[in-house]
């Protein structure tokens, strides 16, 4: 047993049975942690699409039992074997399979690996990190992904799907910072002002882009954040510019891609995979560096929604029903 280390932690702890599924915020024996290099304290977590479905036991996303849920975490170095970090050092977790195979950052303290591990910038707090969280991370990987494609401010409207959701918020306010014209979709109709706020100068009904549609549509986007998947995305690519191209990296309405390729060998559309959970280490540092710079901290405030450990699966179960805005940040 470590020194640092109390004899247990409060964590969620999800495990399955021959009686069912069940998910518990109980004392966990601090000697079952995973080993690992990096012992961390944990700050803030959050709950994460992939978070609600471990959670709310909805989708086979854990595959070791029992599971300690939460692919994010910021917080604290508290002892490390590692040569990249020391007691005291401020880090920040994304991805890698945590909260899936290995015990993730919904408890007291994590062991993580850290060739995993961000350093956290100075400028953003750990509770800001976590409002950025995967979430904030991947629709920054999404706006770098458009930027290597070429895409400028000025190029015409960059439509965000999905934009009510965390990787849609902060990508509206994202590119609305950096001078691109930003169109948002949403399905809510009653969160215009909130998208307004963000930077969306446009806001489009979901149902517009929800359905099947042509092949080709009205060219109207010079490039696009897509959080949706399935028909959403189709028509995003099919009312996508010439030349124009398409960051995917989600799939809110589901992973089919049931279009064509005539956007493709037409009207010469990229289609941009974006993956946050094993992104190289070197593009991690690249995001997190470009957050720190380009989001505004008081519009990352405003999507925040701060709850305790105890709230997490509430918090799960109502992010599932679309009952979500913005981030949902765990005080640990």
């Amino acid at each position: 047993m470590s020194a640092s280390l109390p004899a247990q932690f409060q964590a969620w702890l999800l495990e399955k049975s021959e009686a069912g599924f069940s998910a518990r915020l109980q004392d966990v024996a601090s000697d079952r942690l995973p080993a690992a290099d990096v012992l961390v304290k944990v700050d803030y977590s959050t709950i994460n699409f992939k978070d609600g479905l471990a959670l709310c036991n909805k989708s086979p996303v854990v595959r070791n039992w029992p599971m300690v849920p939460g692919i994010d975490g910021a917080g604290t170095v508290v002892e490390s074997s590692h040569p990249g970090f020391k007691a005291g050092d401020r880090v920040v977790h994304n991805g890698w399979g945590v909260g899936e195979t290995h015990w993730g950052c919904l408890g007291q303290y994590a062991r993580l690996k850290g060739d995993w591990l961000v350093p956290l910038p100075a400028s953003i707090s750990a509770r800001a990190a976590m409002g950025i969280g995967t979430a904030g991370y991947t629709a920054m990987l999404c706006v770098l992904a458009l930027e290597r494609h070429g895409v400028k401010p000025g190029d015409g409207e960059v439509l965000v799907t999905g934009a009510t959701g965390g990787v849609g918020s902060v990508a509206v306010a994202l590119l609305a910072k950096l001078g691109y014209q930003v169109a948002a979709s949403t399905g809510k109709s009653s969160e215009g002002d909130y998208l307004k706020r963000l930077g969306a100068g446009t806001l489009i009904d979901r149902a517009e882009l929800s359905a099947a549609g042509k092949p080709l549509q009205k060219e109207r986007w010079a490039a696009v954040v897509d959080a949706v998947g399935s028909h959403t995305l189709v028509n995003a690519l099919a009312q996508t510019r010439y030349g124009g191209a398409v960051a995917a990296c989600g799939l809110a309405q589901g992973p089919d891609l049931p279009g064509t390729v005539m956007p493709f060998i037409l009207r010469g559309v990229a289609l941009l995979g974006v993956d946050s959970v094993m992104a190289p280490m070197a593009l991690r540092r690249q995001a997190w560096q470009r957050l720190a710079a380009d989001l505004d901290p008081a519009l990352l405030d405003t999507m925040i929604e701060e709850v305790p450990l105890s709230a997490a699966l509430d918090k799960a179960q109502a992010l599932m029903a679309g009952q979500v805005r913005g981030r949902v940040v765990v005080r640990i």
